[in-house]
């Protein structure tokens, strides 16, 4: 991690208090995530969004791309908004696209795993992405098992976020109580 530091600086302290509020909101959202029995958050209206104009952008990939588009694009998006606030330092900043990253997978997943039954509501033509790119691949008949396994992934990784942010928060906090310490024996 030095390596890391000694080309980007070192992270922005967080506060406690904005630390535990972040967690705190994450504990809530994965809760609600939890007890939801649509599949489908009220983040995922954004989602859906970005999903949605990541078709055309990949269509000059060709067809197999484009259909793949909507879900790269969901997933491209945070991590470029990460990338960014990696580059700046931003504790807090990383773990709420970080969080948003993973928080994607799950109905990721919902989708996949709809491949065969396609009882999801769609938008658009109408076109089922997975059902399109498991048939092409030969796939469709795993399609429970790797949309469970996506959400699973999705669910590891927004509670690995919170651990990052926790344990960030935690040194942040440990940095300020030295500087404390050194004020008051100076």
């Amino acid at each position: 991690m030095d390596f890391l530091e000694e080309h980007f600086g070192e992270w922005k302290p967080v506060s406690r208090y904005a630390g535990i509020g972040w967690l705190c909101f994450y504990f809530l959202f994965l809760i609600y995530a939890a007890t939801s029995r649509t599949g489908f958050l009220f983040l995922d209206y954004a989602n859906l969004m970005i999903h949605e104009c990541g078709h055309p952008i990949f269509c000059v990939f060709g067809y197999t791309p484009m259909i793949l588009g909507g879900t790269l694009a969901e997933l491209i998006v945070p991590l470029l908004c990460a990338g960014y606030f990696f580059w700046k330092r931003e504790i807090t900043a990383v773990a709420f696209c970080g969080f948003w990253f993973f928080e994607n997978f799950p109905y990721i997943g919902t989708y996949m795993a709809d491949a065969r039954a396609q009882e999801l509501p769609l938008v658009g033509s109408g076109d089922h992405d997975w059902a399109i790119l498991f048939g092409q691949w030969g796939w469709l008949a795993q399609d429970q098992k790797i949309g469970g396994a996506t959400r699973a992934i999705g669910w590891i990784g927004m509670l690995s976020v919170m651990g990052w942010l926790a344990w960030r928060t935690y040194l942040s906090a440990q940095a300020d109580e030295s500087a404390r310490v050194e004020q008051t024996t100076a």
